[in-house]
This record gives structure tokens, C-alpha cells and sequence, in this order.
């Protein structure tokens, strides 16, 4: 995509994490930056930082995400770039499982598994489609093109492990959603992907005991560490500059592959 002084983007889940890394590589391209998220002291602060705009959205409320899609607007324009890396979920918890003090059967609660399908999957959609849906007005570029949306998945997306059903299936349904969208959209000169980061040292990931992450960051084949966001961030602007992106799913983890347990 052709970058310029007047490109805007919208980044959810901007305050922190893979999301800011992005809202910070986006900015250093010279695009303009409008962050979702629901922490309005922090993506305050990093807007300022970065010189962004702010949107206090909760992306599990359709009329709220509207009116932060109408905020972001009436300061930056209509968004061109959408990279959407909110998400919320409910629990780690086998389908069923036995409780190890009682030895009585559980069941993952639907409520939970709906909870999480909703903050991942559901919310996903609403994010890619109501941005598509301004993008779509836009004039076009070269080859046509008018915008690029990347969905956030997660390696758990192929080789979730166990107690992740809600999370690791709401994630393979952000993948599932990248082809048909991608295919939807193509007369309108919108391209759709979606990136599966592994195991990434965000700010609840590094909340973990120092033995756990030395040993996560042992798993990973190469190199062995966990992801820098910046890394993340680096990928979404390839997605963007690079315009024969289109429908894919990309791993993002150092080659590793996830065991059971």
C-alpha cells in the first residue's frame, strides 16, 4: 500500500502489548493513529506518547465500537489500515475434566466458552467488517486498493493446548474468517490477514515467575526467547507495504509448536 502523510490507521487493544507495538510502529511510519481499548488511563498515556489519538471502545459493544469509529474519523479521516488486537476471554478449563480434590466431573461452562467466542471471534468480525465498510468509500490506490485490515490469532489457533477450547477455537475462527472476508472483499480493493503469534513478551505473559519464562523462552526453537512486540509490529507493517498479502494466516513464533501441556 502507498503510505503518506494523510494515511490513517485504527489499532485496538492499543494501550498495551502487541497492539501498542503496532500503534508505535504504524506512528513511525508516518501514519495516523487512532487507539481502541477500554484502559483509558493507559491508552491515553501511550497516545500522548506517540502522538495518537485515543478512543475509549469497548470492542464487545457494536453501538460503542460505531462511535469510536466515528471519533477516530472525525480527527484522523477514514482509516485505510485497521489491525485489530483486542480480545477478551473467559478461563483455562477442560471440556471436562475431574476436580482433583472433590474427583467430581466439570464441564466447561457454555456461558464461558460463549464469553470467549464473543470477545475473540464475534468481536473480530465486527472490528474487520465495520472498518471494511468505511474503507470501502474510499478512492483507490494502485491496484485498486482502498485498505488492509490484520486480525490478531494465535499459534494456540492450530495446537491450542489443554484447557484452551475457548480460546484456542475462537482463535481458529479469526483464521477461518481471513479467506471468505479476504474473497469478499476483493472488488473492493480491501485485503484481509491475519498474523498467529506464539509465545510474546507482553505485559501479562512477563507477569509470570522468572523459572516459567526462562523455561517458555527454552521451548522456543529459534531464537530462544520469547517474541519482542516490536516484532509483532514490524510484521503488521509489512502486511501493510506489502500489497500481495492477501488471505493469509502467518505464524509467528520462532517455530515452536505447542505441546499438549
Amino acid at each position: 500500500m502507498q503510505i503518506d502523510d494523510t494515511t490513517a490507521a485504527i489499532v485496538t487493544g492499543g494501550a498495551s502489548g502487541l497492539g501498542q507495538a503496532s500503534a508505535t510502529a504504524l506512528r513511525a511510519a508516518g501514519i495516523k493513529v487512532a487507539i481502541f481499548d477500554v484502559n483509558e488511563e493507559k491508552g491515553k498515556e501511550v497516545a500522548a506518547s506517540i502522538g495518537a489519538v485515543f478512543c475509549k471502545v469497548d470492542i464487545t459493544d457494536e453501538e460503542n465500537v460505531i462511535a469510536g469509529f466515528e471519533e477516530a474519523r472525525a480527527t484522523n479521516g477514514q482509516e485505510r489500515v485497521c489491525v485489530h488486537c483486542a480480545q477478551i476471554s473467559r478461563g483455562r478449563m477442560k471440556t471436562v475434566g475431574r476436580n482433583r480434590e472433590t474427583g467430581e466431573l466439570t464441564r466447561y461452562p457454555t456461558e464461558n466458552y460463549e464469553f470467549s467466542i464473543q470477545g475473540i471471534l464475534v468481536a473480530s468480525y465486527r472490528i474487520a467488517s465495520l472498518s471494511a465498510l468505511g474503507m470501502a468509500a474510499l478512492e483507490p490506490l494502485e491496484d485498486g486498493e482502498r485498505g488492509v485490515i490484520t486480525l490478531t490469532s494465535s499459534a494456540a489457533a492450530q495446537d491450542a493446548q489443554v484447557g484452551q477450547i475457548g480460546y484456542g477455537s475462537g482463535k481458529a475462527g479469526v483464521n477461518g474468517l481471513v479467506l471468505p472476508m479476504a474473497r469478499d472483499l476483493m472488488d473492493l480493493g480491501i485485503r484481509v490477514n491475519s498474523i498467529m503469534p506464539g509465545i510474546f513478551a507482553t505485559p501479562p505473559m512477563l507477569g509470570a515467575p522468572p523459572k516459567v519464562l526462562n523455561t517458555l523462552a527454552a521451548s522456543v526453537p529459534f531464537p530462544k526467547r520469547l517474541g519482542k512486540p516490536e516484532e509483532f509490529g514490524s510484521l503488521v507493517m509489512e502486511l501493510v507495504r506489502n500489497s500481495y498479502f492477501n488471505g493469509q494466516a502467518l505464524r509467528l513464533d520462532g517455530a515452536i509448536r505447542m505441546p499438549p501441556r
